[in-house]
C-alpha cells in the first residue's frame, strides 16, 4: 500500500474519440475522473500529448503524481516505450513515454489499451482465477488480449492480440489501417453505426425522429437508446455486430482454446443484446463444438474504466 498522502497513481485510457484519466487506488477503486476529446487522427501528434497532458493533472486534482499509466489504443513496442501505429490516432513510433516523463516528471507506463484491460480483469473483474482468457474489446474498433496462467502475452514486437485487424471478409469493408475486410470493420462501434445507417432508410424507426431523419447523425449511444425503446432497427444493427463478433470469437476460440473470453469497451454495455448473438455464432462456427467446452463470452465486470485501472497497475 502506498502512504497516505506520498501522491497518487494516475491511469489514462485513450482511445479513438476519447481520453479517460483518473487516479486509481491499490483496491482498483476510481476516483477523480477527468476527460477529454481525442484530437484524431490527421493532427499534429503534440495537440494528442497535450490532450492526454490536460486529463492528467486535471484527475490528480493538485496531488503529486507517484507514476502514470497509459493504455494506448494502438501497437505499443515491446519495450512499452513507444506507440509503433495507432489506427485512429496519428502516431507512428512515437516516443510517448519519454515525452510525458518529460511533461510529467514521474514515472510513465505504457501499453495497449486491451492488454490494460486483460489485466485489470485479471486482477478485479470477470477473469479473476482462470489460468487462461482472451479479452475482447470493442469501441470505435477491436482491440485484444491473451492471458496464459494470468499474464498478459505481449509476443516478441509487443503486439500479440491484435484481433481487431483479422481479416475476415476478403475484399471487404475498407479499415483506417489500409487492409480491408478487418474483423473490427463488421463487429464494432463504428460498424454498429453503419448497420444503423444503412437499414434506417428500409423501414421506420425512432431513430429518424432522433436524427431528423438524417442517418449521418446517428451515434452509437443513440441505437443503444433506440434498442432500449424496443426499436427494430436497432435490434438488426445490434444482431448483427454480435453475430459477427461470435465468428471472430469461434477463430480465437479454435487457435488458444482459452476458459473464458471476456468482451469490454464501450459497445459491451450493450449486455446480452450483444453477447446472445455472438454466444449463438460461436457454438454454430466453432469447430469442433459438440466435443468441446465451450467456453463463457462474458461481459467484462470493470466496464469502460478497465483499461484505465490496468494501466494504472503498470506503475503501482
Amino acid at each position: 500500500m502506498r502512504p497516505v498522502n506520498e501522491g497518487v497513481v494516475v491511469g489514462v485510457d485513450i482511445g479513438g474519440t476519447k481520453v479517460l484519466a483518473g487516479v486509481v487506488d491499490d483496491e482498483g477503486r476510481v476516483s477523480h475522473t477527468a476527460l477529454r476529446t481525442t484530437p484524431g487522427r490527421r493532427v499534429v501528434t503534440s495537440r494528442v500529448e497535450d490532450a492526454l497532458v490536460e486529463a492528467i493533472v486535471e484527475a490528480a486534482g493538485g496531488e503529486s503524481l507517484v507514476g502514470v499509466g497509459v493504455a494506448a489504443a494502438g501497437f505499443v513496442d515491446s519495450a512499452g516505450e513507444r506507440v509503433m501505429f495507432a489506427p485512429h490516432l496519428p502516431w507512428q513510433g512515437e516516443p510517448l513515454k519519454d515525452l510525458l516523463e518529460g511533461r510529467l516528471g514521474c514515472p510513465v507506463g505504457l501499453d495497449n489499451d486491451a492488454n490494460c484491460a486483460a489485466r485489470a480483469e485479471a486482477r478485479y473483474g470477470a477473469a479473476r482465477g482462470a489460468g487462461s482468457a482472451l479479452m475482447v474489446t470493442m469501441g470505435t474498433g477491436i482491440g485484444g488480449a491473451v492471458l496464459l496462467d494470468g499474464r498478459v502475452v505481449r509476443g516478441a514486437n509487443g503486439m500479440a492480440g491484435e484481433f481487431g485487424h483479422m481479416q475476415v471478409v476478403p475484399d471487404g469493408q475498407p479499415c483506417e489501417c489500409g487492409r480491408r475486410g478487418c474483423w473490427e470493420q463488421y463487429s464494432s462501434g463504428n460498424a454498429l453505426v453503419r448497420n444503423a445507417r444503412a437499414l434506417m432508410v428500409e423501414q421506420p424507426s425512432v431513430l429518424n425522429d432522433m436524427t431528423d431523419g438524417n442517418p449521418e447523425q446517428i451515434t452509437g449511444p443513440m441505437v443503444t437508446s433506440a434498442a432500449e425503446q424496443g426499436d427494430l432497427v436497432a435490434h438488426r444493427a445490434f444482431a448483427s455486430v454480435g453475430h459477427w463478433l461470435g465468428v471472430g470469437v469461434a477463430n480465437l476460440v479454435a487457435a488458444l482454446d482459452p476458459e473464458v473470453v471476456v468482451i469490454g469497451g464501450g459497445v459491451s454495455s450493450a449486455g446480452d443484446r450483444l453477447l446472445e448473438p455472438a454466444r449463438d455464432a460461436l457454438r454454430r462456427t466453432l469447430v469442433g463444438a459438440e466435443h468441446r467446452r465451450i467456453p463463457g463470452v462474458v461481459a467484462a465486470e470493470l466496464g469502460p474504466r478497465a483499461g484505465m485501472i490496468g494501466a494504472a497497475l503498470l506503475v503501482s
